[in-house]
């Protein structure tokens, strides 16, 4: 066993905690892993993100339901129309360069991250555990879907803000009932990208059972988290990863740029944060 492999499984492991705590980063930590760890092509790891990212999710999502953290209804409607966008968006990605859905990857990443640390105005009253409306929840899915189906993620960056912000479901609800989204899209855009792609099976799997062993420890830990932790928690490590992304794929003048000016925001933010009684990063967003 390599250096490589023994450390692309040992970060593998993080995949799951990120899916079992917070219902999605699992392709926004799978990519990367597989592309600049393992050293697969962007293609090859976007696929097997979605073989990994959907067992692994499957397994957490029984985890929750356990704990009464999923709303059936909302996540296998929503799954069935996600799973119609991801397969289109899954055949689309094959013929688009790597670099160009990495890039479109991270720039998303950073767009949803900002939405989730700034949450929603008086969403603590608003949060419910109830059933979403049919309709809402097909259109959300479709365009959920046909989004992460072409970069090759699971979803679950989209689809907690989409039950959380704008379905208005509490986060624990939201992060297990995206959990079910997620696996039923992941192997929808698999299927989409096996059409172009072949994949070292012996390391997906390896990597898969790493993950789901993960998945374990992020289940046990979600139910007692605050919520609002919770959210902001998944705002920044999305923030995170989605920078690295855009550093690492961007030119090196343009990667460094992006990765100083990330850094300079970070302290200023941290500083208004900490310093200012009336920082505007605290005022959430109005519904």
């Amino acid at each position: 066993m390599t250096v490589t492999l023994v450390l692309t499984l040992l970060l593998s492991v993080l995949i799951g905690l990120s899916l079992g705590l917070l219902g999605g980063g699992g392709s926004i930590l799978t990519v990367p892993i597989l592309t600049y760890v393992a050293g697969l092509d962007p293609k090859e790891a976007i696929a097997a993100s979605l073989f990994v990212v959907g067992v692994t999710s499957a397994v957490s999502a029984v985890n929750h339901a356990r704990n009464r953290r999923v709303k059936w209804r909302t996540g296998l409607v929503f799954g069935v129309a996600g799973m119609a966008g991801a397969f289109l968006g899954g055949l689309a990605g094959g013929y688009i360069p790597g670099t160009v859905l990495m890039i479109a990857f991270a720039l998303m990443m950073v767009a949803t991250s900002l939405a989730m640390i700034r949450g929603r105005k008086n969403g603590a009253a608003e949060a419910h555990d109830g059933e979403l409306p049919v309709l809402k929840v097909v259109a959300e899915g479709l365009v959920v879907g046909l989004v992460t189906g072409l970069v090759g993620a699971g979803g679950g960056f989209l689809v907690v803000p989409a039950l959380a912000l704008l379905g208005g479901l509490s986060m624990p609800v939201a992060v297990g009932t995206s959990l079910v989204v997620i696996a039923m899209k992941s192997f929808a855009g698999l299927a989409g990208y096996l059409t172009t792609v072949s994949l070292d099976w012996a390391l997906v799997g390896a990597v898969t059972v790493a993950a789901v062993a993960g998945s374990f420890a992020g289940a046990r830990l979600a139910g007692r988290i605050p919520e609002a932790a919770l959210r902001k928690g998944f705002g920044v490590f999305v923030l995170a990863m989605g920078v690295f992304v855009l550093v690492q794929e961007l030119p090196a003048a343009a990667g460094a740029a992006v990765g100083i000016t990330a850094a300079a925001a970070g302290v200023a933010a941290a500083v208004c944060w900490f310093a200012v009684p009336k920082c505007p990063l605290r005022t959430p967003l109005t519904a």
